[in-house]
């Protein structure tokens, strides 16, 4: 196998977007904050939700990331507060960025940071895609957010989305400030990238460990980064896509809601962190209150019940379904998002009660 048929078989195992005909979107180059997402802050006003963007320091890093305050938000008061993990290849002005502002019309400060080497955040090179720089991230975002005016830092939740719900499963693991944690359509990227999506590359995972590992030696000798995933792709082309969530995914990332800093491509030899991966390992460790949501229809859905199954360490802990979605739906098809957040409503209510 070349590195480029390579770099384009990883696309089937990578690719985290959504094939959506009609989505309702914010143009980013029409909104102040370059915010992607229906009914997305415009403007700052007394007595409103309100966005803070901030940049913080995590390992001598320049982190991007907003704050999102409640109404009539006074730093004087005791606020609830919620991290939020975007998906792999988003950015905290997409779907994340739309549940931090849910969140926050419900009376939480919440907070959604690009990933270091990712979208605005700092990092060489460009999109370098680690299990442990996307946990330490989380950790990171609760770290700024702890100390954010109005923040009770014993009522603080955690809410991953796609990719970022994987690694918020492995962050609470250890990370006990998260006193509930939320997943969304979770996504384990370690198994899909090992395995491929719905295990479907079984055959070629030590090949493709080979071709990680030669880029990998590439790059340390000073030559050419290679990356996976860095394709552009014919609507012809997105149809004949084998999975659902990966046709949806394009219409989502590349066309409805797209962003210039939301990018799905990463460094060919971050596979040697990634495949080494699993999301639902030490599942045990979850001692929190635990919410998994997903789309009844979502062909990622394995991988939410497989993690949701090893969360054995917890006594609370519901697996909730939204009927009739999809993976990427979850991330913006009204009707579906309403779902969402009235279940993270009361989860929330409940488990970061006063």
């Amino acid at each position: 196998m070349t590195t480029t048929t390579f770099i384009k078989s990883v696309l089937f195992a990578s690719a985290v977007a959504v094939s959506i005909n009609q989505a309702h979107a914010e143009d980013y180059r029409m909104n102040p904050f370059t915010l992607t997402y229906q009914g997305a802050i415009t403007e700052n006003a007394v007595g409103k939700v309100n966005i803070h963007p901030v940049t913080y320091k995590l390992n001598n890093l320049d982190i991007a990331a907003n704050v999102y305050t409640p109404a009539n938000y006074d730093p004087k008061h005791r606020y609830p507060a919620v991290v939020v993990a975007h998906p792999n290849g988003g950015v905290k002005e997409q779907v994340a960025g739309l549940y931090a502002q849910r969140l926050a019309e419900l009376g939480y400060i919440t907070i959604t940071a690009d990933a270091a080497y990712q979208g605005a955040s700092g990092g060489q090179p460009r999109n370098v895609d680690k299990p442990a720089n996307r946990v330490e991230d989380i950790h990171g975002m609760a770290d700024f957010l702890s100390q954010y005016a109005g923040v009770d830092q014993a009522r603080l939740g955690l809410l991953g989305i796609c990719g970022g719900g994987g690694y918020s499963l492995k962050a609470a693991q250890s990370d006990k400030r998260f006193k509930t944690v939320a997943t969304l359509s979770m996504f384990n990227s370690g198994r899909v990238r090992r395995n491929g999506f719905m295990d479907s590359q079984l055959d070629t995972v030590q090949e493709r460990l080979r071709q990680a590992s030669d880029a990998r030696a590439q790059e340390a000798a000073g030559g050419k980064i290679l990356y996976a995933n860095d394709v552009q792709l014919s609507d012809e082309q997105i149809a004949k896509l084998p999975f659902e969530m990966y046709r949806q995914g394009f219409e989502y990332y590349g066309k409805t809601h797209a962003h210039p800093n939301s990018s799905a491509r990463y460094t060919v030899s971050s596979l040697l962190d990634l495949m080494r991966f699993d999301a639902a390992d030490q599942m045990a460790l979850i001692g929190q209150p635990l919410l998994m949501i997903a789309g009844s229809k979502a062909d990622s859905l394995y991988m939410t019940q497989d993690a949701f199954a090893k969360a054995t360490g917890t006594g609370d802990k519901e697996l909730y379904l939204i009927e009739g979605a999809t993976h990427i739906e979850t991330y913006w098809v009204p009707r579906y998002v309403d779902a969402a957040v009235a279940k993270l409503a009361g989860f929330y209510a409940r488990t970061l009660k006063q």
